[in-house]
Formats: C-alpha cells, structure tokens, sequence
C-alpha cells in the first residue's frame, strides 16, 4: 500500500493544499495530512484549530486524515511508520527551499523519500502567508481558502 505525508504549518489550510491533497489522494493508497505546530512562524491559528481546519476541508476525501505534530518531521514519520513525503511547489522559488529541505530529511533519515508536485495553475498564487495578510487588512479571501478556514478566519479577525 502507497501511502504519503503532506506535511505543512496549514496555516490557513488554502485552496491550493486541497487541490495538492486531492491529486495525491488520486495518487496513493493513503495520504496524511500532518499539521506542524510551528511556533517559531507565531501562527494566526493554534494547531488544534488549524487541525480541525484541515480535517474540515479534506472531509470529502476517503483516504485522507489529518494529525497534528510538534517534533521534527523525521521523528514523527518514524512515529507513524511512513517515510514519503509530500511537497507542494507553487514557483521556481519554492524549490531551492524544498530541495535543500529534502536532502537535509534524507540525510537525517536515509529511507526518507520526497516527491512533489504542483498546484493547479490558477492556484499557484495562493500561500496562507498572503491570505493571512489579506483577511487581517480587511480583504476578502473567500476564493482563496475552503469553506472551514473561511469561516475560522472571520471568526479570528472579529475577535
């Protein structure tokens, strides 16, 4: 059984995570959604609420779940017994990142594998950091995010 792991602050889970989650889920057996807490990027969002997010907006998806994890990445795989990773690449400029991020995972781990693949063309733009930027100036980032995240980012701003 092919099985992956997304890993990701989700923060907020965008339009652009789903559509990478759903052509995974095409793509193998069985597809984790691991959530990071992240505390050095000071999220919008707790993990608990950017868990929920996520599993809210991959609900249509049968052999996706989602969990939440606060340990480095090598650590947590060897924890649940995977050693594929998922990455999303939206431009030329993620990669320098992701590839330098995958040798690093190898060299700690060395079963550790990285793939990656693209978001649709008209979500290449999309990164939770903008619409975070967007959604605190008063902009409407409805097209941008699912049904779930849309609603915990109003839900913030209000607050």
């Amino acid at each position: 059984m092919a099985s992956v792991v997304y890993p990701g602050t989700f923060d907020p889970p965008t339009n652009g995570h789903v559509d990478i989650i759903e052509r995974a889920a095409k793509l193998f057996d069985h597809v984790t959604v691991a959530v990071a807490a992240s505390s050095k990027k000071q999220p919008m969002f707790t993990l608990e609420q950017r868990v929920e997010m996520a599993a809210f907006s991959v609900a249509h998806i049968k052999n996706v779940k989602v969990l939440g994890f606060n340990k480095l990445l090598t650590f947590f795989l060897e924890e649940i017994d995977e050693t594929v990773v998922l990455r999303g690449l939206r431009a030329v400029s993620d990669f320098e990142y992701e590839f330098q991020l995958a040798n690093m995972n190898r060299a700690i781990k060395h079963d550790f594998e990285t793939v990656f693949l693209t978001p649709a063309d008209d979500l290449t733009y999309i990164s939770s950091t903008l619409v975070r930027e967007i959604a605190t100036l008063g902009g409407d980032v409805s097209k941008f995010v699912p049904p779930p995240a849309l609603a915990a980012i109003k839900q913030k701003i209000e607050r």
